[in-house]
């Protein structure tokens, strides 16, 4: 290549930079709509006259970067699987602080992720052999997608796996109200008391319970939002038991000590059905492995004896 050709080529990029970077200051000086038309209105519409918080900038150059075109990705995936109310839902219940859009672009990097990394290794086998193009393009889709699956096949398993622990925490919760309701205390400072000496996932969501009524809602319907929101089983039962008790006045240590009991009850009853299962899956290494060896160790000798007594 020519030094006259490569100066060209270096001086269109440089021109081309510098139009970019004279475009988008010109667009940042230039006023939007919404802030030319608003101080005409402000004896309409109240406040409208008061300079708008700024958006919130970008955490790194990265973000601001690559931003855009990752949201604009996670738009497109969110058009194409769509389930953003299951997916807020299954959120809320592995208890993770972020929004539906953040998450498809949670997705979006794994699934780019999947993608370099496959057409990375299609890219070293290249270098021995050639590789056909068309199967490298289904190769390195499917990984995209396989990485956007296994995002969303996490945040299940964070979602199992809190509620879970929700449930084995869930009996000595209830044990400690009930004992807090016993020694006199009414519901919400017994709530108090034991959201105070519990750090677990199902404290925190008591904690948020706490903070409902602290702000004026009442007992019974931050409990009837704690069962309605919950994925829980047992907790819904809990949080319907407390409001249904809270409302009509009746014993709530009795009804919380018969909850825990029952809780323990099932888990005892699921652990009896897990072992059951898990019995033939035991048998396994003692037919296939104890067994034979076992033999072995009882007709060797007798074989080696046999045979030495059949020898010449």
């Amino acid at each position: 290549m020519s030094p006259t050709l490569v100066g060209a080529l270096l001086g269109a990029v440089a021109a081309a930079g510098l139009l970019l970077v004279v475009g988008r200051l010109i667009a940042l000086r230039r006023p939007d709509l919404e802030g030319r038309v608003l101080p005409y209105l402000r004896d309409v519409v109240p406040g409208a006259g008061e300079r708008r918080r700024p958006t919130q900038a970008p955490r790194s150059a990265v973000a601001a970067v690559y931003g855009p075109g990752l949201r604009w990705v996670a738009d497109a995936v969110e058009r194409v699987l769509g389930g953003a109310p299951s997916i807020r839902r299954r959120l809320q219940r592995a208890g993770v602080e972020m929004s539906v859009p953040d998450f498809r672009v949670e997705q979006v990097v794994w699934g780019l992720i999947g993608f370099a990394a496959t057409a990375g290794l299609l890219l070293l086998r290249s270098w021995s052999r050639p590789v056909d193009p068309i199967a490298a393009v289904l190769l390195v889709g499917g990984a995209f997608v396989l990485g956007v699956m296994l995002r969303e096949n996490r945040l299940t398993a964070q979602v199992r796996r809190r509620e879970r622990a929700i449930v084995a925490e869930f009996p000595t919760i209830a044990e400690l109200l009930a004992l807090s309701v016993a020694a006199g205390e009414g519901p919400v400072a017994a709530l108090d008391r034991v959201v105070r000496r519990s750090s677990g996932e199902l404290g925190r969501e008591l904690a948020g319970v706490l903070a409902g009524i602290r702000t004026g809602e009442p007992v019974a319907d931050a409990f009837d939002r704690l069962g309605a929101t919950t994925g829980v089983p047992v907790v819904a039962r809990f949080a319907h038991g407390v409001a249904v008790a809270v409302e009509r006045g009746t014993p709530l240590a009795e009804v919380l000590h018969a909850q825990a009991a029952d809780v323990r009850e099932a888990g005892r009853r699921e652990l009896i059905e897990h072992a059951s299962r898990k019995e033939i899956a035991m048998m396994v290494p003692v037919v296939f492995l104890i067994l034979p060896v076992t033999i072995l160790f009882a007709f060797w000798p007798g074989f080696v004896g046999l045979s030495l007594t059949a020898g010449p």
